[in-house]
């Protein structure tokens, strides 16, 4: 492997490209290029992307446990989305209780008003002029 690290070239951003070289990886999180020379950047990509996969597939969860996980995930979902009809509703309601309340106590308040004699008689009516 030290022959290719021989062979390797990093370029960051702005950087200068050594000719004959071609961009084999970019590395996003340190915003290097990785270059190798000119038909050797297919081959050690594909070596790369080959033991990338192999171990992916080396580290996933057994198939029963992909479906635990899978299952659990469902009903997170379903307990997030129950939650917050749950506090909408709960929202909703009070608003309701509250304006009901503001209009029985509106309704309280004419009541008192209704017992006012005044209110009760008719508006004289204006003399007639003849």
């Amino acid at each position: 492997m030290k022959v290719f690290a021989g062979l390797r070239r990093e370029v960051g951003h702005g950087g200068k490209v050594p000719q004959g070289y071609q961009l084999a990886w970019y590395e996003p999180r340190r915003r290097v290029g990785v270059y190798f020379p000119a038909p050797l950047h297919w081959v050690l990509r594909a070596l790369r992307e080959l033991c990338h996969r192999w171990r992916i597939a080396l580290q996933a969860p057994r198939i029963e446990c992909a479906e635990v996980f899978q299952m659990q995930r469902a009903h997170r979902e379903r307990e997030h989305l129950a939650a917050e009809y749950a506090r909408g509703y709960i929202n909703g309601w009070r608003e309701c209780f509250h304006t009901c309340l503001d209009a029985v106590e509106e309704e309280i308040e004419r009541v008192d008003e209704a017992w006012d004699v005044g209110v009760m008689l008719p508006a004289p009516k204006p003399p007639r002029k003849n």
